[in-house]
């Protein structure tokens, strides 16, 4: 049991090493970057939600 113990508690601690490594090379985006990010967002759930809707649509229309 203390042995088992002992392994989550290694594996844990490298989890959180890692967390730590990640973190301090990420930056926060500039402006611009955001607004393309947003927008690039914005028309994948437009096209997706249009794919959707028009298959909704062709199922009614078809009886499916």
């Amino acid at each position: 049991m203390n042995q088992k113990l002992s392994e989550y508690w290694v594996k844990f601690k490298s989890f959180v090493k890692e967390c730590k490594r990640v973190l301090q090379i990420t930056k926060k985006p500039s402006k611009i970057e955001y607004k393309t990010l947003v927008k690039v967002t914005g028309i994948g759930i437009l096209i997706i939600g249009a794919l959707g809707f028009i298959i909704t649509i062709g199922g009614t229309l078809l009886g499916i």
